[in-house]
């Protein structure tokens, strides 16, 4: 019973272990990008799963294949589109019309560009002919006629806003919803432009109001939100979405609206990402229309179902049924008009959660449903304490259950949990507007499942000298018998450690494979991992694998090492010299030169028996690994043959180093200075000493951007060493700095944005 109850408080142990590192994870650990796509997917299959009714407060008039075929193709003349409004807005009466496309180029349909020509040179002989022509351009001028179609009616005319480099600035942007200065020195985030494609000058003067059709596309490509305002110098402009709900729900003002300095410290530092905006407002009567933001002022998109004519969310009616008149008038009479296409040929159809191509103009009177209803999908601000809360009662529940059920108990609770899980947040999405993140919770009940089904394998797998012939794989002889004489003493289990591990991978080796014929091949990369492999088992190191080329070793595991650092970067530069011996002999070979680059990083790290049920390995993993194998990757862009991160420097002070750079490696918000190191410090020359210390002269100046200086300093360096990559890399970097100043916040960090 006593043997029990320990087995189970180990299991328990572990599955209130797992449950504090989900809750971590959620509270202060960054995003995973495979959690995040996890909960991605969530979403979208809750936004699949609803389908609203159809909302007759909003109509499409579909400019479709059926209007294009009777009008003719798109665009269409200015006097069509102004009997457009003239219809809608005498006819049918509605409380506004926008427009889900642009008017930049003036129209020249009617010909009167080719009768002017013929008065100004074939008949300029003729008496009168020019004055008559002059005469009929009121008639002709259909850009006029559709301005004075839009004066005085509540429209809207949609622009897009760019930043790409050779984007020409056109058009007239319509009153901004505020400026700069409006905002009594408030900041905020927002998407913001350098130039845009908007409608000729005299048209957007006469509307009512623009607003821009940029979408907002998630990294996937899919559109979940919409921008409502955007900075285009010292002003904030609307949406077509914001300024259509404005003008349809009889507006004038946009109020921005801040969190009072008492709401932001009770909410935490999450508002500070906002910029502190909480929401705009509309002076609509007899209510103030509230209108809360999500980050850089977007509003997730409440898809009510699949989209289109055929979705049954909004009333779609062609455009040439409008223009004859032939819509019943229960159908437009006191609506808000978007006026857009469904037309594959003219290109406005998107990908959303809900449908690859949902066209783009519903995306608006979705946002305009919204912001009519007052009720917006949002995450929100309580969102971590919802999270823990679920991960807590999950971990405690489950890591009590599980160890005491039988297999079949076991799955029978997991489903449940998991089950309960989905719909509870389900509820809060479907009836609260709440998106709360759920990848988590979902993840640790499969989490905790797993490690309880495959506990007793595991417990009964390391013993003897089964586990200890199985680190023969890994490690050197002289440790297999270390570890023999006391196998209690050692464990294939996960553990937390601090150890140091290394990554080596040769450079150029797709160049090298292409120029050996295979049996050549296989032989070089033979005597080469043989080398390595030696070099890492000659000081203790545990050979962890070959990934093609690459080698992947650490120190301080199975066997503990208290100077794991300093035999980790002893064994990298005798690994460097013996690549060099190597190279001799590959080259007397008529071989491919033989050059190699090699990361290390020390830290807490999980090591363990870990793999499928299929192949195991003992391995580490965590953070520490993924900054070394960065490292390596790295070494390339300085031109050395190793690099180090700060932990093993400061691990292994026996060895002088230079400092390369302060680097943010992907995968890692923080950044982390890296060395290259060169040898035992008490084996340095004067020289290389004096080298060194130029050489982090000249960085520091970098830092402080004093370009001048730095420069001569690296000029001199790199006449004294013509070879050395790192000094043409600085150099190179300050010409840049000098046409693009990195300006005085710049904290001398290189990003590298690849593995």
């Amino acid at each position: 019973m006593l043997r029990l109850i320990s087995k189970l408080g180990s299991r328990w142990a572990v599955a209130l272990g797992m449950t504090l590192l989900a809750a971590l994870q959620i509270a202060y650990f960054p995003s995973i990008p495979f959690i995040e796509r996890l909960d991605v997917l969530a979403y979208d299959m809750r936004m699949r799963v609803q389908k609203g009714e159809l909302d007759p407060r909003v109509v499409i008039v579909d400019i479709d294949e059926k209007s294009i075929a009777e009008v003719g193709r798109w665009p269409w003349s200015r006097n069509v589109v102004a009997k457009l409004i003239e219809t809608l807005d005498q006819k049918y009466f509605v409380k506004s019309v926008s427009f889900d496309v642009i008017f930049s180029e003036a129209d020249t349909s009617s010909g009167y560009g080719t009768l002017e020509g013929l008065a100004r040179k074939e008949f300029k002989d003729i008496s009168g002919f020019a004055e008559r022509i002059r005469a009929l351009k009121p008639r002709f001028d259909y850009d006029h006629h559709l301005a004075s179609a839009l004066e005085g009616r509540p429209t809207v005319l949609g622009y897009f806003l760019s930043n790409e480099p050779d984007a020409i600035t056109k058009g007239l942007l319509p009153a901004p919803a505020f400026s700069v200065s409006d905002l009594g020195g408030m900041e905020v985030e927002s998407a913001v432009y350098k130039s845009y494609a908007s409608n000729l000058k005299e048209l957007q003067a006469a509307a009512r109001a623009g607003g821009f059709m940029n979408p907002t596309q998630d990294p996937d490509g899919t559109i979940r939100r919409l921008s409502l305002l955007a900075r285009v110098g010292n002003n904030y402009y609307e949406s077509l979405a914001l300024a259509t709900a404005r003008v349809g729900l009889g507006a004038s003002r946009i109020k921005p609206v801040f969190y009072s300095e008492e709401e932001t410290q009770l909410s935490g530092e999450e508002h500070r990402t906002y910029g502190a905006l909480k929401e705009l407002r509309l002076n609509t009567k007899p209510k103030t229309t509230v209108i809360p933001l999500e980050r850089h002022m977007t509003a997730l998109i409440n898809y009510r179902g699949p989209g289109g004519p055929r979705g049954g969310q909004y009333r779609y009616v062609s455009a040439v049924d409008v223009l004859q008149e032939k819509v019943p008038m229960e159908h437009l009479a006191d609506t808000i008009v978007l006026v857009g296409t469904t037309s594959a040929g003219l290109k406005d159809l998107r990908p959303s959660p809900v449908n690859t191509d949902y066209p783009g103009v519903e995306m608006h009177a979705n946002i305009i449903s919204s912001i009519m209803d007052g009720e917006f999908k949002q995450e929100p601000d309580f969102s971590i304490g919802l999270q823990l809360a679920q991960v807590l009662v999950i971990g405690i529940v489950l890591g009590l259950l599980l160890p005491v059920l039988s297999p079949m108990l076991s799955i029978l609770a997991s489903l449940a949990a998991m089950a309960a899980v989905i719909g509870a947040n389900f509820a809060m999405y479907q009836h609260l507007n709440w998106v709360v993140p759920i990848a988590i919770s979902l993840l640790l009940v499969v989490a905790l499942f797993i490690f309880n089904i495959a506990w007793g394998y595991l417990f009964e797998y390391r013993k003897g000298r089964a586990m200890v012939n199985l680190f023969g794989e890994y490690v050197a002889p002289e440790l297999v018998a270390e570890m023999a004489a006391n196998p209690e003493s050692y464990s294939m289990e996960g553990e937390s450690r601090e150890l140091t591990v290394l990554f080596c991978d040769v450079r150029g080796f797709t160049t090298i494979s292409e120029g050996l014929d295979p049996n050549a091949l296989r032989e070089y990369i033979n005597i080469y991992l043989t080398a390595m492999s030696e070099d890492i088992r000659g000081n203790r190191g545990t050979l962890d694998k070959y990934i093609g080329d690459a080698v992947m070793a650490f120190w301080g595991a199975p066997v503990e090492l208290p100077d794991h650092a300093a035999r980790a970067v002893a064994t990298a530069l005798k690994m460097q010299a013996t690549a060099k011996t190597l190279n001799k002999d590959f080259i007397a070979r008529d071989w491919p030169p033989l050059k190699i680059g090699i990361g290390l990083n020390s830290g807490e790290m999980r090591v363990g028996d870990m793999g499928s049920k299929i192949r195991r390995a003992y391995t580490v993993m965590g953070d520490a690994v993924n900054l070394s194998s960065r490292l390596e990757g790295i070494t390339k862009v300085y031109g050395v043959g190793v690099a180090v991160g700060t932990a093993t420097k400061l691990a292994a002070p026996q060895f002088a180093y230079r400092e390369l750079d302060r680097v943010r490696v992907k995968g890692k918000n923080e950044p982390v200075p890296i060395f290259e190191p060169l040898g035992l410090e008490a084996e340095i020359d004067a020289s290389v000493r004096a080298t060194v210390e130029k050489w982090h002269d000249a960085l520091s100046l970098i830092r402080g951007q004093e370009w001048d200086k730095a420069e001569a300093l690296l000029n001199a360096l790199l006449a004294d060493h013509p070879d050395d990559v790192l000094y043409t890399l600085y150099l190179q970097r300050i010409a840049h700095f000098r046409e693009h100043p990195p300006g005085p916040d710049w904290d001398g960090v290189t990003t590298f944005e690849t593995k």
